[in-house]
C-alpha cells in the first residue's frame, strides 16, 4: 500500500490483495465525479451519479474518488480541495446498501478495507480539505466530511446528519468511529453513534460536528473564503486522555445494557470500539472497526435491520398502484383534542396550511396551546429552528363556527372514538366540501365503511388512522374500501409520504392490522395477571424479548377505556379469538383508567409511576415470552392470510413502526418465518 499515497505513508497496513488491484487497477472514466481547478487554486470536486436521486458509495464510486485524489496529489497547482455534491437534497446518502446486501461477508470486508484507505488518502492529502454539505450526510458520506479539515454546512431543512450505522446492526468503519470522539470527544460520539440520532445543521454545528451553518447559496462563498486560512485549531478533549475512556466505557455499557438488554449486538460492540479508538493510533482504530463490522454482519440481525430499512424506504416513496396523487396544501383538521392537535401541527411542520376545527374557542385554545408546546420542544432540541417554528404556528388557523369548505381537498376528522358522534360530524362536512374534497377519519377500530354510507360520496372517504403521539409515531394505516376511487388512494398516499410518515395501506375490517394483531396480545397479558403472574413479570418477559414496553404498562398509556373499546370492536366480529377480560371491565368501571388517572395496572403521581417492590419469578420469563410472541406471529399470519394488507413486509414493517415489534427480529411473520414457531 506504499503506493496508494504519495506524500504521506498510509496508515493502513497489510491490506487484503484485492485491494491492491481496486485502488491500483485502471482508472475509472469520469462518470460520478466532476474534478475543476479554478485559477485561485481551488479543486472543486462534484459528487454527482449519474441517473440516480442519491450519491452513494460503492467500489465503483470509491475507486473513481480514489483516482481524483491521486491526480490531486500530483496537481501543483491545487492549494485548496472542496468536496460538495450536485443532488438538490442529499450530499452522500452513505453506503450503498443494496450492494452490500447482495455481497458475501468477505466482500463487504474487502468493501470496508477500501473505504477505510480511500478516506485515509484524503485525511492525508497535502492541501487544505473542505465539504460543503447540502442535504443528507449520513454514514459515509459524513465519514468523507469527516476526513477534512472544515466541514460546513446549509441550514436547508433537508441538511441531516449523522451516522446511523448502529440502525442497521453495523457501525461505523471507514473511521467515523475513530475520528469522531477525536473531534468531538467520546461521550458525545457515543451518544450519536450508539442512538444513530441525525441532526440538522444547527444542532450539527452546536455539537462540533461542523464548523459554520450557512444558506445554501452562500456555500461556496464560504468554502472559497476557508480556502485561503489555514486548518482550524483541534479542540482539546480532556476526556479522551489517561483512563477516562474506559471509566467511560464501562458507565457507557451499563447504560446500553439497561436500554438494550445486550439485544442488539452493534451498540455494545460500538461503545467498545470508539472508547478503545481513541486512545491509540489511528490504525488501531480502524482495525478495531474492520474486526467489529466483520463479526457483526455474520449475525442474523444486520441483515434483518437492513430489510427493514429498505421495506420502510420503499414504503416512504412508492405511489399507489393506480390512480392520480392530486397535491394537498390546505387541509381541514376536524377536532383540537390530543390527536387532533398533533395531526394538525405534524401537517403545519411539513408545509401544509391547516383549518383546525372545534366546537368551542375552549377547545381550540388548548388545542393551540398544545401545539406551541409541541413546537417550543422541537424547537429547545434543536429539531428545528425558531424560524421553522414560527412557520409551523403560521401555518394554522382556527374556527369554531361552520364555515365552507369547498376549497380544501383534504378534511381529516379526528374527535372521539364514537360512531354516532362521527356520522353526524361526517353528515355536516358532507354539506360544507366540494364533490372532489377527500374525508378522512383517524380512527383506531371503527368501521370506515359504516361512516361512509353517511355521506353522498362514499368512494371518497378514507380512513387515516395515525398513532399517539403523532409528531414521534412514523406509522399511518390508511384503510380502504371497495369503492374507494384510485385517485382518493393514490392521494392519500402520496399526502402520507409528503408529511413524513410511512403509509401502510390496509383494507377495511375490525381492528385494522396493528390494532388487530395487538389486541389478542395484550388480552392474554391481560389473562396470564388474572391467573395470578404479576404484573411486573409480565412485562420484564416481553422487555426481555425486545418490546420497548410490557403488554401491562402498554395498556396503561393507552388508556385502559380505550383498550375495552377496542378489543370489544374485535370480540364482536371475531368472538371465537377475542374474548373478553374482566379484570379490564372491573378497572374501567372503578374509573382506572391507566396513567391518565393515576391507577390502571400500575400507580402514577404527576404522570409518573409510583415506584412499589417487584416480584420477578424468572424461570416463567421464557415461557411468557414464547406465548405472547406466538400469539402476535399468529394473529399477523391469519391477517396476511385474509389479504388484511399486500404482503408480508407491511405487516413487519407496521408492527415494528407502530407498536415497536423488535426490529433486530424483522417484525412477526420473519420471526415465525425464522423461528419456525408456526407454519410460513
Amino acid at each position: 500500500m506504499k503506493t496508494l499515497l504519495t506524500h504521506r505513508p498510509s496508515v493502513i497496513h497489510d491490506p487484503p490483495h484485492i485491494l491492491e488491484s481496486i485502488v491500483h487497477g485502471h482508472p475509472l472514466p469520469a462518470k460520478h465525479f466532476r474534478l475543476e481547478v479554478d485559477h485561485d487554486g481551488i479543486a472543486w470536486l462534484t459528487f454527482d451519479s449519474p441517473k440516480a436521486s442519491a450519491n452513494v458509495w460503492n467500489e465503483e464510486t470509491l475507486r473513481e474518488f480514489n483516482h481524483n485524489l491521486e491526480s490531486l496529489e500530483h496537481d501543483t497547482r491545487v492549494k485548496a480541495l472542496v468536496i460538495r455534491s450536485a443532488k438538490d437534497r442529499i450530499f452522500v446518502a452513505g453506503a450503498d446498501l443494496k450492494g452490500i446486501r447482495s455481497m458475501p461477508p468477505g466482500r463487504v470486508n474487502d468493501l470496508i478495507w477500501l473505504g477505510q484507505a480511500v478516506f485515509d488518502r484524503l485525511s492525508r492529502l497535502h492541501v487544505l480539505k473542505i465539504a460543503a454539505i447540502h442535504g443528507a450526510c449520513m454514514g459515509g458520506g459524513f465519514e468523507v466530511a469527516l476526513a477534512c479539515d472544515w466541514r460546513i454546512a446549509s441550514d436547508h431543512e433537508s441538511t441531516k446528519i449523522g451516522l446511523p450505522e448502529t440502525q442497521l446492526g453495523i457501525l461505523p468503519a471507514w473511521g467515523g468511529s475513530t475520528r469522531l470522539p477525536r473531534l468531538i470527544g467520546v461521550r458525545k460520539a457515543l451518544e450519536l453513534i450508539t442512538s444513530g440520532k441525525l441532526l440538522n445543521a444547527i444542532a450539527a454545528k452546536k455539537a462540533g460536528l461542523v464548523h459554520h451553518v450557512v444558506p445554501k447559496e452562500h456555500l461556496e462563498t464560504l468554502a472559497r473564503r476557508l480556502a485561503r486560512g489555514k486548518r482550524p485549531k483541534a479542540r482539546f478533549m480532556p476526556e479522551n486522555l489517561f483512563g477516562l475512556p474506559l471509566l467511560i466505557d464501562r458507565m457507557a455499557k451499563r447504560k446500553v445494557q439497561a436500554r438494550t438488554r445486550g439485544l442488539y449486538p452493534s451498540i455494545t460492540k460500538a461503545v467498545d470500539v470508539v472508547t478503545h479508538a481513541v486512545r491509540g493510533e489511528i490504525e488501531d482504530g480502524l482495525r478495531l472497526e474492520r474486526e467489529a463490522v466483520a463479526e457483526l454482519i455474520k449475525g442474523a440481525e444486520s441483515p434483518r435491520l437492513i430489510d427493514l430499512f429498505f421495506k420502510r424506504e420503499e414504503a416512504s416513496k412508492r405511489p399507489a398502484a393506480a390512480g392520480t396523487a392530486i397535491p394537498i396544501h390546505d387541509a381541514v383538521v376536524v377536532g383540537a383534542g390530543v390527536m387532533g392537535s398533533g395531526i394538525a401541527h405534524t401537517l403545519a411542520s411539513r408545509g401544509v396550511r391547516v383549518l383546525m376545527t372545534d366546537v368551542t374557542n375552549d377547545s381550540l385554545a388548548r388545542g393551540l396551546e398544545r401545539v406551541h408546546g409541541l413546537v417550543s420542544e422541537a424547537t429547545r432540541r434543536r429539531l428545528v429552528s425558531r424560524v421553522q417554528g414560527r412557520d409551523t404556528l403560521d401555518r394554522i388557523s382556527t374556527t369554531h363556527t361552520p364555515v365552507p369548505l369547498t376549497r380544501h381537498h383534504l378534511v381529516i376528522e379526528a374527535a372521539m372514538e364514537s360512531m354516532d358522534l362521527k356520522k353526524k360530524i361526517f353528515a355536516d362536512l358532507a354539506s360544507r366540501v366540494a364533490d372532489d374534497t377527500i374525508l378522512a377519519t383517524n380512527t383506531s377500530a371503527l368501521s370506515v365503511a359504516e361512516l361512509a354510507r353517511t355521506v353522498p360520496h362514499p368512494e371518497r372517504v378514507i380512513g387515516l388512522h395515525f398513532f399517539n403521539p403523532v409528531h414521534r409515531m412514523p406509522l399511518v394505516e390508511i384503510i380502504v374500501l371497495p369503492e374507494t376511487a384510485p385517485d382518493v388512494l393514490a392521494t392519500a398516499v402520496s399526502f402520507v409520504q409528503k408529511i413524513g410518515k410511512t403509509p401502510v395501506v390496509v383494507k377495511d375490517s375490525p381492528g385494522f392490522l396493528v390494532n388487530r394483531i395487538l389486541v389478542p396480545y395484550l388480552m392474554e397479558a391481560v389473562r396470564l395477571h388474572e391467573k395470578g403472574i404479576p404484573v411486573k413479570d409480565i412485562d420484564e418477559a416481553m422487555l426481555e424479548f425486545g418490546m420497548p414496553m410490557g403488554p401491562m404498562r402498554l395498556l396503561d398509556e393507552i388508556g385502559l377505556d380505550v383498550a375495552v373499546h377496542v378489543a370489544d370492536t374485535l370480540a364482536t366480529a371475531f368472538p371465537d379469538r377475542f374474548p373478553r377480560s374482566n379484570a379490564l371491565d372491573k378497572l374501567v368501571q372503578a374509573g382506572h383508567l391507566g396513567k391518565k388517572t393515576g391507577q390502571g395496572f400500575y400507580r402514577y403521581k404527576d404522570g409518573k409511576e409510583v415506584l412499589e417492590d417487584g416480584h420477578f419469578d424468572l424461570p416463567n420469563h421464557e415461557s411468557i415470552r414464547t406465548n405472547l410472541a406466538l400469539l402476535l406471529s399468529q394473529e399477523a399470519m391469519r391477517c396476511l392470510k385474509e389479504g388484511i394488507v399486500r404482503s408480508a413486509d407491511d405487516i413487519d414493517l407496521a408492527m415494528v413502526l407502530g407498536t415497536g415489534y423488535p426490529p433486530f427480529r424483522g417484525g412477526p411473520v420473519t420471526f415465525a418465518r425464522d423461528t419456525g414457531i408456526i407454519d410460513y
